[in-house]
């Protein structure tokens, strides 16, 4: 009963803490709740984990994982906690509503790199750091897929509610700060383009069931980026909360899977399943056509808007703007293949 009762707080907690950071209203609060969530979400991979045991001792790769997670998103807090600190020091408040209304005022700007830059744009920059490890984008990625380890309910929480979509929030929130330095703007289009490609063919690569879907999650946050970076932030969230239902049905779907295979995983031993899980089946595909942004469900009409208004949105150049949208066309296709064949 003891070990009952800790799982249900390990998985309640980073719930009770993203409504938490849902409901914040300045930044110094919103980075230990966010810690706290993180710190909770950690440990949850580390509970009972389907592996092989090796020589009689239980296998320990989903505690590597969860050490991985916690020192990637580490990482990512030195950006965040600077960009803190430097709210703090520029506008002397962490509320978000008198930063928000400072933030108009002109600074003294400095050229870097061939850029424009000034204290707004560092901080914005310094808060892209933190929501690249937090969001599990290019560069910091690597602890999402590892996270798979765990129990597939832990890992639909993970994906699909909390952890993973606290840096994309963050940056929504901070929407009217971010739309100053049109510079910080460039560098959040650049990165969710390349992390949703980067995802997207990675995932080609996997057998593993649940690292499939795992890619596929980061590759819908670079989507999730790249509608920030390209100041639609409304619709970042509106395919946040889509991404949410139908990867959680996704990934409930795999553990039903993978459960009734005897906790296989690797989809070559699979195939030929719809006969004997039809409604596992049934969810699967429709999920899996959400995700693609099939016409008609939830999926199309987050994915078909962030598509649409990228088309019309000038960032640096209008080629650059279309090669992004390339790439991010190319991951959808490449989304597609992963899935159904």
């Amino acid at each position: 009963m003891s070990g009952i009762r800790g799982d249900i707080l390990d998985v309640s907690t980073p719930l009770v803490g993203g409504c938490a950071a849902l409901l914040s209203i300045d930044t110094q609060l919103r980075r230990p709740i966010t810690n706290a969530t993180g710190l909770f979400g950690h440990t949850v991979p580390a509970e009972d984990q389907v592996g092989e045991p090796c020589e009689g001792k239980p296998s320990r790769t989903a505690d590597k994982a969860a050490i991985k997670a916690m020192l990637v998103n580490r990482v990512g807090d030195f950006g965040l906690a600077p960009g803190i600190s430097g709210c703090f020091t520029l506008f002397q408040t962490v509320d978000f509503s008198t930063i928000f209304a400072c933030a108009s005022a002109p600074r003294n700007s400095w050229i870097s790199c061939n850029m424009r830059l000034n204290a707004i744009t560092l901080i914005c920059i310094l808060l892209l750091i933190g929501a690249v490890g937090k969001s599990a984008q290019i560069g910091s990625h690597t602890w999402s897929p590892d996270a798979m380890e765990g129990p597939t309910p832990v890992s639909a929480l993970i994906h699909a509610a909390t952890m993973v979509t606290a840096g994309v929030f963050m940056i929504a929130r901070c929407s009217p700060l971010f739309e100053y330095p049109p510079t910080a703007l460039i560098v959040i289009t650049f990165a969710g383009a390349m992390t949703s490609f980067l995802a997207a063919t990675t995932g080609i690569l996997q057998n593993d069931l649940k690292r499939v879907i795992a890619y596929s999650t980061c590759s819908q946050l670079g989507y999730m980026i790249f509608a920030c970076g390209i100041s639609n932030y409304s619709v970042s969230v509106f395919h946040l909360m889509n991404h949410a239902f139908f990867k959680a049905l996704l990934f409930l779907s795999a553990g039903s899977v993978i459960h009734a295979m005897s906790d296989e995983q690797d989809m070559r031993k699979m195939g030929g399943l719809a006969s004997s899980f039809p409604f596992t089946y049934a969810m699967m595909l429709m999920g899996s056509l959400s995700l693609i942004g099939f016409p008609f469900l939830t999926g199309f009409y987050s994915k078909d808007v962030i598509l649409e208004l990228a088309y019309t949105k000038y960032t640096i150049s209008g080629n650059f703007a279309f090669w992004l949208e390339v790439s991010l066309s190319f991951s959808l296709l490449i989304t597609l293949f992963v899935h159904f064949f």
